[in-house]
């Protein structure tokens, strides 16, 4: 949508500026309410498909006037999914969708309000760092070509875009199964950053990786749920079921995603499992596991703490203190996928939520939690699994 504004010399004259606003590109969402003034621009977040979720979004402004002051209001954040996740939140912004930067964001208890002086004509915002279908495309060519993995298996979403499950090993007897999904729900795109970063490391064969690809093969689902990152959808896929909730009764009409994964976990086992997530409210990295399920084991337990205090060792982009809180004994929500692969396998199993905020332990003022600290978290995990394979069963 392009709607146009005026600005008014000393003289009356009138110049004439088209201000675009527009979201008709992947993973885009916005509505455009009023775009008549430079200083107050009215937009409103779109709802997923089927489904009342939403806060993710995505939009470009073109035809701005470099160093004048632009304002922007989502009116209707109040109404979004976690509107409790605005108060700290500031909105991520580009000039060449490359580099991202946070702009300073404004909650008034409604809508959320943000404005800049733009250095060039176009910006594009975002709820954070977009990672694109190209750049996904991009990602398996280089898992495949340069990384060494092998294109295991490929499942479709209901829309038919590809799902790739990729595996790092040759699938040897008694090596350890460790399996890392990202992106069940689709907003949350610092999950696939995290998988690059993965796949970025699994190119370099340095020693603690060379010992973990020793004893333990990892399946890789770098996005579970591409129909709704092409939308520009926060929780569900295309016929509104949120992935993350679908683990006990998925079908391959409605979640197909979680069909295949579940069906691929069947065919080779599962000794670890994690699940890569980000979170809108909390401003720190941390982990959730399954002490609520039925059949949580102490050694399920044991694990959990081992693998907290190695990462928190390892990165102060990681700790314990806050997180959700501790599910009771037996009341676990058992169609989560951390407690229903962590029931049928028993094995180690974790969510991994990083923020759409900033890390408050170590806060950046110009990116705030970033595609590239999501990178740097990967690798840092990959060393704890590789510190931690020979225990895991």
């Amino acid at each position: 949508m392009a709607l146009s504004w005026h600005l008014r010399t000393q003289d009356s004259s009138v110049i004439q500026t088209a201000l675009s606003v527009t979201c008709d590109f992947d993973s885009g969402n916005i509505v455009v309410l009023d775009a008549s003034s430079p200083q107050n621009v009215q937009l409103a977040i779109r709802p997923d498909t089927r489904s009342p979720h939403f806060q993710w979004f995505h939009f470009k402004v073109d035809g701005m006037q470099v160093g004048e002051p632009h304002a922007f209001s989502l009116t209707n954040a109040s109404e979004s999914s976690y509107n409790r996740a605005w108060t700290g939140y500031n909105a991520a912004a580009s000039y060449d969708q490359k580099t991202w930067f946070r702009i300073p964001s404004q909650f008034d208890g409604k809508a959320l309000n943000f404005e800049l002086s733009p250095e060039q004509p176009q910006i594009w915002f975002a709820y954070f760092e977009p990672y694109s279908r190209e750049r996904h495309d991009g990602l398996i060519d280089q898992a495949l070509n340069k990384a060494g993995t092998e294109l295991l298996a490929t499942g479709k979403s209901v829309e038919g875009r590809d799902i790739p499950l990729l595996r790092k090993g040759d699938g040897a007897p008694g090596k350890r199964k460790i399996w890392i999904i990202a992106q069940q729900h689709p907003g949350e795109h610092m999950a696939e950053w995290f998988m690059e970063g993965i796949i970025e490391r699994l190119q370099e064969n340095d020693p603690e990786l060379e010992a973990l690809l020793a004893s333990a093969d990892l399946y890789l689902i770098p996005h579970m749920n591409p129909d709704g990152s092409f939308h520009g959808h926060l929780r569900t896929n295309a016929q509104g079921k949120d992935l993350n909730r679908a683990w006990q009764d998925s079908t391959a009409e409605l979640s197909p995603e979680v069909y295949f994964a579940r069906e691929q976990m069947e065919k080779y086992g599962v000794d670890m499992f994690l699940d890569v997530h980000g979170d809108e409210e909390i401003p720190y990295v941390f982990t959730a596991a399954c002490e609520g399920n039925p059949g949580y084991t102490e050694q399920q337990k044991a694990l959990e703490a081992d693998f907290r205090a190695r990462l928190s060792g390892l990165t102060k982009d990681f700790q314990t203190r806050y997180g959700y809180p501790k599910g009771q004994p037996g009341k676990a929500n058992m169609n989560l996928a951390c407690n229903s692969v962590g029931e049928r396998y028993k094995c180690l199993s974790l969510t991994l939520e990083m923020p759409f905020k900033d890390n408050d332990d170590a806060p950046d003022i110009v990116t705030g939690w970033s595609g590239k600290r999501s990178m740097q978290l990967a690798r840092d995990v990959l060393t704890v699994l590789g510190q931690m394979v020979s225990v895991l069963r």
